[in-house]
């Protein structure tokens, strides 16, 4: 899709090359700007999703999902589909997982039509994220996944849209290889507050609402979601500060010894 491409596209696809190698701005910054352009220039795109993965290899670390592939880095252009992806992310179920996990672009026309991904669909709906086109990039390593997604279903014409979404994945990559973004100390940084963080802190956070409510772990989930929303905040944000809050409240042994004694 390069010579008969239209300007627009390949604009877009030097925009998202452009925000990849900006300098100053963090990594993060720079692939939320990129599934920013995507969303505002994509035809029937209503908001896009651009994750870093790492392979860390089968046992890495006891939280690898997606075949191995832990997130290093995200991007979302609405919070929505931040509370959606890191359901996928928490669940190993979605269209982004199963891109790097299979290394090949997955396409969903309806979410309500499909029977993929069982525990995914009803956080999907209530994201606003109904269809969409996700494709997988090698990444020096690493894998660029570059997702467009709609709160229509059916709102992608996918033979139209998968080259261009694929275009855009390649560009990222090269874009972040070149730039030499993620040195390995930024890798280990990032895989430590993304990876081994984000599924372990949201698990705790619904441990904590299910003795507290006596509810499911779909419904705690949930409550996290509706918090997250409310609050305009990414829901490992939230469960983190749950945590943070319940652990500060439990006095440490020696302290509750002490005043056992007073």
């Amino acid at each position: 899709m390069t010579g008969g491409a239209p300007q627009w596209v390949e604009r877009l696809a030097r925009e998202i090359g452009a925000l990849g190698q900006a300098e100053g701005g963090t990594p993060e910054r720079a692939l939320d700007r990129m599934s920013v352009a995507a969303a505002r220039a994509v035809p029937g795109c209503s908001a896009a999703l651009v994750v870093i993965w790492r392979d860390v290899g089968p046992g890495g670390d006891g939280d690898e999902v997606a075949g191995g592939h832990v997130v290093v880095d995200y991007g979302a252009s609405h919070s929505d589909l931040s509370t959606a992806f890191e359901y996928q992310y928490t669940t190993d179920q979605g269209p982004a997982v199963e891109a790097v996990r299979e290394m090949r672009p997955v396409a969903i026309g309806d979410v309500l039509r499909e029977d993929r991904w069982p525990d995914y669909v009803s956080t999907a709906v209530q994201c606003g994220d109904r269809s969409s086109v996700t494709y997988p990039a090698e990444l020096d390593g690493e894998v660029v996944t570059f997702g467009v997604h709609s709160g229509r279903g059916d709102a992608f014409d996918v033979e139209a849209v998968a080259p261009l979404v694929a275009l855009l994945a390649e560009h990222a990559a090269m874009a972040l290889h070149s730039a030499g973004r993620y040195t390995d100390v930024a890798r280990e940084a990032a895989h430590m507050r993304r990876a081994m963080s984000a599924r372990a802190v949201i698990d705790q956070a619904k441990g904590i609402i299910m003795h507290a409510r006596g509810c499911g772990a779909a419904e705690a989930f949930e409550e996290l979601r509706r918090v997250a929303q409310r609050n305009r905040m990414k829901v490992t944000e939230v469960a983190r500060s749950l945590v943070e809050e319940n652990t500060a409240e439990r006095p440490r042994p020696a302290a509750a010894a002490q005043r056992r004694r007073m």
